[in-house]
């Protein structure tokens, strides 16, 4: 069961971008259609990629075993804890926008997409990851100890190696 619940570390950056340009379509398709179908899809996505990595989430498992093995030979990985908050804060906007929506219908739940698609759109399209980002931020506060990912406390040269790879 422990294996289950568990995040890759590292990830494999490819997989991670994959992840998020699934997380723009389904965004994007969801606000365009106004769908609370595809909401709970959304949601119900990233609580399965938080609490089990790609193995329940079939986005996850597209990502991991279908498109990175295709579109990059010489994969690059990146630490799993700050791809595990970047999922979490997903869940967070998405549990948001569906508790929202029964009240107040679909303007809030545009606003939190919107901003989810933000995200989702830097990491897929540009490979900057704001959840990793924040995470960084919250190691160096002292409020994320040390020991959870030893290499993201530097983000200045996770960044650099992460330029330099994709210089190569």
């Amino acid at each position: 069961m422990r294996g289950l619940f568990s995040f890759p570390n590292p990830v494999n950056e490819t997989a991670a971008r994959t992840v998020a340009t699934g997380v723009v379509v389904l965004t994007v398709l969801t606000l365009a259609l106004r769908s609370e179908v595809l909401l709970f899809v959304l949601c119900a996505g990233f609580w399965a990629r938080v609490l089990t990595g790609p193995t329940l989430s079939p986005l996850g498992q597209f990502a991991t075993r279908v498109a990175a093995p295709r579109l990059s030979k010489d994969p690059t990985f990146v630490p799993g804890p700050p791809k595990r908050f970047a999922q979490g804060i997903g869940a967070g906007l998405t549990t948001l926008a569906v508790i929202l929506y029964f009240p107040l219908g679909w303007v809030p739940v545009a606003v939190c997409l919107c901003m989810l698609l933000v995200a989702a759109s830097l990491e897929a399209f540009a490979g900057i990851c704001l959840g990793c980002t924040i995470f960084g931020w919250l190691m160096r506060a002292g409020l994320v100890p040390q020991g959870v990912c030893e290499e993201c406390g530097d983000l200045s040269a996770r960044y650099a190696r992460a330029t330099a790879a994709r210089a190569d």
